[in-house]
């Protein structure tokens, strides 16, 4: 996968579109343990450190995973750019980040009939993988190219009617030099200070929504279900057992 493409200089007015825009980036960083984190925690801070960017460290926001469904959909409402940054875990995101878009991304707000709240804006993944790039590769062990494991994300953004920019990925974080690391620490802190004067967004066409039919609605029975086994977790400030998973250092 190609690195993303330089920034260039900013004129003064595209400095000040810029400066506004920051205001409208919203980060999801996921990570079960950042004590264990040699990557993802500097991207964390790497975000926290861009003036008006909204971040959100969801570990230590929902350490019970009872989640403000009200306050996320808030907040993304406010933002033009949403970033997921987290580790593959078993070729997908960890399990908090999966639970968020389960219970935020709801029917008749997020997608289907109604569901208009996200529309037009963009959604950008930036992930790392424990295993090189070379292990995603046909004669590796992981046996696919790593873009055949991102159609979830695009269709995620398709059904919101989001567009799906080109992630940015460091392969081998248990093991990257650290000159490669610090350079995608600073990568990634560049293009999220940049953001929209990235010059790939000008080619890269907006995606138009999925429409779902009604009679693909989620059934009452499933919203009541959804219900009580949020209302059955531990009340906040409570533990929650959580499985230990293989990011690691990532």
């Amino acid at each position: 996968m190609p690195p993303p493409a330089p920034t260039p200089d900013l004129t003064p007015d595209k400095a000040r579109a810029v400066a506004g825009a920051a205001q409208r980036v919203y980060v999801l960083a996921a990570h079960p343990d950042w004590r264990d984190s040699r990557v993802n925690s500097r991207l964390l801070a790497a975000a926290q450190a861009v003036p008006g960017m909204d971040v959100n460290d969801l570990y230590g926001s929902y350490p019970d995973y009872a989640i403000d469904v009200p306050a996320e959909q808030a907040r993304l409402a406010a933002a033009q750019l949403v970033v997921l940054v987290h580790p593959v875990q078993w070729y997908s995101m960890p399990a908090l980040l999966k639970l968020w878009l389960d219970e935020v991304l709801t029917w008749g707000w997020a997608y289907g009939a109604g569901g208009t709240a996200l529309r037009g804006k963009d959604l950008w993944l930036v992930a790392t993988t424990g295993g090189p790039e070379s292990s995603y590769h046909p004669q590796g062990y992981n046996r696919y190219f790593f873009d055949a494991f991102l159609p979830p994300y695009e269709q995620t953004a398709a059904l919101c009617g989001m567009r799906f920019l080109p992630p940015l990925v460091l392969h081998g974080a248990h093991t990257a030099p650290q000159a490669e690391v610090d350079a995608h620490i600073a990568t990634f802190g560049q293009r999220l200070a940049s953001y929209p004067a990235w010059p790939e967004l000008d080619e890269l066409a907006e995606c138009p929504a999925c429409e779902v039919p009604a009679s693909d609605r989620p059934s009452e029975e499933v919203a009541s279900v959804a219900g009580l086994s949020q209302d059955a977790r531990a009340p906040s400030g409570g533990s929650a057992v959580h499985a230990v998973t293989s990011a690691g250092a990532q």
